[in-house]
């Protein structure tokens, strides 16, 4: 058994948590698919994807094959493997989903010796040794043992009493190209994208938070922006949000909680 916690997915709630557990000391690769559609790429892993490496509160990732997993030191490997074809080769200390599409793309709870979810789609004890509670609240990054986290709500949580209206969605099918960049403050109707001609308006006026990647081959319905009405936030829009780090300590209890257990017998 190798020393590597795999982590599925590198957007911003599994980056959150890769940074939380590689500050505690684990090996940590993650995998991602050939193109993340991640909005919040400052703080999303997922980037080095596009861009060969990322930076995020002074952790680096870089994109790798699997030949240079092993060598890889003082920074996190993240390579593109969307099956988990990596099993065949690693056998990792650990197993967490993290790619949160609300149902379960394939992980069990026999890949590792210690398999751990997050949210929705996932039963405690049958698909995943534990699964952490994604929604915001009272539960939020606590640990499930058995049963199931909350249902996804589908509906965005509030920021200064606004919910849904803060995320944008594409209105069409076609090619993304961006005009404005995350940390700007823009306008309610100001156009900040286009998907081919169409324009993208913002929804809302507020602090551009997030913003999928230019030349991403969107499809009507899929998240491509998002905007935060506190426009005192900017440094928010460059650093780990308090729902990953509070997640990300919930896998590293969880984490925890198994590998003394299994120590102890």
């Amino acid at each position: 058994m190798s020393e590597f916690v795999i982590i599925r997915g590198a957007g911003d709630i599994a980056s959150g948590i890769a940074a939380r557990l590689f500050r505690a000391g684990f090996k940590i690769l993650l995998l991602e698919c050939l193109k993340p559609s991640s909005i919040r790429t400052k703080v999303c892993f997922s980037q080095a994807v596009y861009d060969k490496t990322c930076e995020i509160e002074g952790i680096k990732a870089k994109l790798v094959n699997k030949d240079e997993i092993l060598d890889c030191k003082d920074f996190i490997p993240i390579i593109i493997d969307e099956n988990l074809d990596i099993l065949n080769y690693i056998k990792p200390r650990a197993l967490i989903d993290s790619i949160l599409a609300k149902r379960n793309l394939g992980t069990n709870i026999n890949m590792a010796p210690i398999v751990i979810a997050i949210g929705p789609g996932f039963c405690a004890g049958i698909d995943a040794h534990a699964v952490i509670e994604s929604n915001r609240g009272h539960n939020l990054g606590k640990v499930i043992l058995s049963g199931f986290a909350e249902k996804n709500t589908g509906i965005p949580a509030e920021v200064k009493g606004i919910g849904a209206k803060r995320v944008i969605y594409a209105n069409d099918n076609g090619i993304f190209k961006a005009i404005a960049k995350i940390g700007d403050i823009v306008k309610e109707e100001e156009i900040i994208a286009y998907i081919d001609n169409t324009p993208v308006k913002a929804s809302i006026s507020g602090l551009l938070r997030g913003i999928i990647n230019d030349n991403f081959e969107v499809v009507k319905g899929l998240k491509i922006a998002d905007i935060d009405p506190r426009i005192s936030e900017y440094e928010n829009c460059f650093s780990i949000s308090d729902k990953a780090r509070s997640i990300g300590g919930g896998v590293l209890e969880a984490l925890m909680y198994f590998e003394n257990r299994n120590k102890n017998g």
